[in-house]
């Protein structure tokens, strides 16, 4: 079995914050709100509906990406699997639970917003999903199948063939 998932759009409570485990992952938490709205045509409003909270949790580079990006009031669309975490109460009020949406994907919804866009470059050690790797934008990166034309390859060609 696997742990249910969600989709949805909603908005970021709080900014954002990122920490890092002992072992060096990043790890970023932030609360989203997903509510419904309808407009009503008798009244010519829109009407708020029901609401729902979540704490949602991001790991590794889209920890970091998170944190970089997004600020409170932020609206997005996210991808993620539902989880329920336990734990004992401080004052000693017994078992605490909560429900978090383990993220992932996130990002802004560009039908509310703009944002520009910076490729993460790659590590070359092969490694996969949840592999560490630089920060920043990449110009002129090797890995970018368009970013330069291939060797011998300048100036030939340069007009599509269609």
């Amino acid at each position: 079995m696997s742990l249910p998932s969600m989709s949805g759009t909603g908005n970021l409570v709080e900014d954002p914050t990122v920490r890092f485990t002992a072992a060096g992952k990043a790890v970023c938490e932030f609360r989203i709100a997903f509510n419904s709205r309808k407009f009503n045509k008798s009244s010519q409003e829109w009407e708020d509906g029901a609401s729902c909270y979540l704490k949602a949790t991001a790991w590794d580079q889209l920890a970091e990406n998170i944190s970089e990006s997004l600020r409170k009031g932020a609206t997005v669309n996210v991808v993620g699997r539902l989880k329920t975490d336990e734990w004992d109460d401080k004052n000693g009020g017994g078992k605490r639970s909560a429900t978090v949406l383990e993220l992932d994907s996130c990002g802004p919804d560009l039908g509310r917003a703009t944002a520009a866009v910076n490729k993460v470059s790659r590590s070359t050690s092969g490694g996969g999903f949840g592999t560490p790797r630089p920060t920043g934008p990449v110009v002129g990166a090797d890995d970018d199948p368009w970013g330069t034309p291939p060797a011998g390859k300048a100036g030939q060609d340069d007009e599509p063939p269609f």
